[in-house]
């Protein structure tokens, strides 16, 4: 172990929190032996702010808000499809402590399910991010990728919603500026908008790690068993699977929601719902 502290990275607004505290609830029961502290990015202060630090507090976890400002990304492009919440995790470095020198960024619709320890503690290998890749859209558009992004280099297409980042090389590579300027001028060739400049501009920076094990696409359950003969099925998932990510627009916390892990997402959503209620009394 390198460290007892595991950082933990959100970027969420009002509408994500009660889905933070069930993805920050899975982290903690299971990774029992690492210290866990959350940062929290937003643009002001959120209106579940109490309710959120005295959940972690029950967790034993310490949860630090962070507010970037009204004003900070005025001049920066932004639209309804490219809200200016696309920056806070490229520009975490600028926000975050100085002493954090590795923090693990993750999207609110994620279920830890095992250890995290082994991807906190991953010998980045002077790299800047570590991530995987989601190989079920990759079979045709690796080239498409690098046309689209004007990236020669890349080797892949990661997905934004788990990063583990190297604070202090980013606090070397990356800025604003050049951030700023590449929306500018590319912005008609990108369709997601953080994940596309991540892999646009910082593909070459990126230490690619399994997403079987590292970032599970929920909807493809058949594609991992397929891939693999049939040996990566449930039991493998539970077994060998760390982080659970249920990308796409239906979420497990919908009451329609219907897939293989939607039980499993369920049971940690009212567990979660059961501490805040106990939390409240």
């Amino acid at each position: 172990m390198n460290n007892p502290v595991i950082n933990l990275l959100f970027a969420i607004d009002d509408r994500y929190v009660p889905q933070m505290m069930t993805t920050l609830y899975s982290a903690k029961i299971n990774t029992p032996s690492r210290v866990l502290n959350a940062y929290v990015i937003s643009k002001k202060p959120l209106d579940k702010e109490q309710d959120l630090l005295r959940f972690g507090a029950s967790l034993n976890i310490d949860i630090f808000p962070i507010y970037v400002g009204a004003d900070t990304f005025n001049n920066a492009p932004t639209t309804k499809r490219w809200p200016e919440s696309i920056y806070y995790r490229l520009l975490a470095h600028n926000y975050l402590p100085d002493r954090l020198s590795r923090i693990l960024y993750l999207d609110a619709d994620i279920l830890v399910i095992n250890d995290l320890s082994s991807l906190y503690d991953i010998n980045m290998q002077d790299h800047m991010y570590v991530a995987s890749q989601h190989s079920v859209f990759q079979l045709f558009t690796d080239n498409i990728n690098k046309l689209r992004l004007q990236n020669d280099e890349m080797d892949g297409y990661y997905n934004s919603g788990v990063i583990l980042m190297d604070l202090d090389k980013k606090r070397e590579i990356v800025n604003e500026a050049s951030i700023v300027e590449y929306i500018s001028v590319n912005h008609q060739n990108l369709l997601l908008p953080d994940q596309d400049v991540l892999n646009g501009m910082y593909s070459q920076y990126t230490l690619s790690v399994p997403e079987r094990i590292y970032n599970y696409d929920a909807r493809y359950p058949m594609y991992y068993e397929a891939t693999t003969f049939g040996s990566f099925d449930l039991e493998m998932v539970m077994k060998e699977t760390v982080i659970l990510h249920f990308c796409g627009k239906d979420k497990p916390w919908n009451t329609r929601y219907k897939t293989r892990f939607s039980g499993l997402y369920k049971h940690y959503w009212w567990k979660t719902q059961q501490l805040l209620e106990n939390n409240a009394k």
